[in-house]
C-alpha cells in the first residue's frame, strides 16, 4: 500500500516540476524582443559617441584657425589671413587628431578626417550615419566643412575699413544628425 500512495505523489508532482514548450518560447520571445531593444540603443548610442567626437574635433580646429588668427593680428599681418580659408586648418593644431588621413586619398576610409585641397575643404567620412541626413547620396556620407573669415567694416580715423575680425568653421553642405 505504502507503494502505491509514494507513486501516487510521484506522479502528482512532476507537472509541477517541469516547464512546458510554450513557457519556453514565452521566455525566448522575451529574451529576443529585449535584446532587440538593446541592440538599438547601443547602435544609438553608439552614433551619438561619433557626433560627439567629430563636433569635438571640430571645435578644437576652430579654435585652431582663431589662435593661428590673432598671431597675424598681434604680429600685423592681417593681409595673410586670407590663407585660413584655402590650408589646410588641421595645419593650425598642436596634436593632429587620431584618425586624420591627411590629404584626400582615394579610397577614403570610414570614420576619418582628411583635407581635400582641390575644394579647400575639410571632410569627415562617417562610420555609422543611421540617423544623420545629408543632401547627397554619397556612399559614405561625407560631412564638408570649410574656414570662413569674419569681416566688419571698422572705423579708424573717421574712415571704414575692412577687416577681418574672426574666423570659423562652416558646413559646406546642410547635414542634420538626429
Amino acid at each position: 500500500m505504502r507503494r502505491v500512495q509514494a507513486s501516487a505523489a510521484h506522479q502528482g508532482r512532476d507537472p509541477e516540476v517541469g516547464s512546458s514548450l510554450f513557457e519556453l518560447v514565452v521566455v525566448l520571445i522575451i529574451i529576443s524582443v529585449l535584446s532587440a531593444v538593446l541592440l538599438n540603443r547601443l547602435g544609438f548610442y553608439k552614433e551619438m559617441l561619433e557626433k560627439a567626437a567629430m563636433e569635438s574635433t571640430l571645435r578644437n580646429i576652430k579654435t585652431g584657425l582663431q589662435v593661428q588668427l590673432a598671431e597675424l593680428i598681434v604680429t600685423n599681418r592681417q593681409a595673410q589671413a586670407g590663407r585660413l580659408e584655402n590650408e589646410d586648418p588641421v595645419q593650425w593644431l598642436d596634436e593632429k587628431p587620431f584618425n586624420y588621413g591627411g590629404s584626400y586619398r582615394a579610397p577614403v576610409t570610414i570614420g576619418t578626417w582628411y583635407f581635400d585641397a582641390r575644394t579647400h575643404e575639410l571632410v569627415y567620412v562617417v562610420n555609422t550615419g543611421n540617423r544623420l541626413e545629408v543632401d547627397t547620396d554619397e556612399s559614405p556620407k561625407e560631412l564638408r566643412f570649410r574656414a570662413r573669415l569674419v569681416k566688419d567694416r571698422l572705423k579708424l580715423f573717421g574712415n571704414s575699413v575692412e577687416s577681418v575680425t574672426g574666423v570659423s568653421i562652416v558646413p559646406a553642405r546642410p547635414y542634420r544628425w538626429q
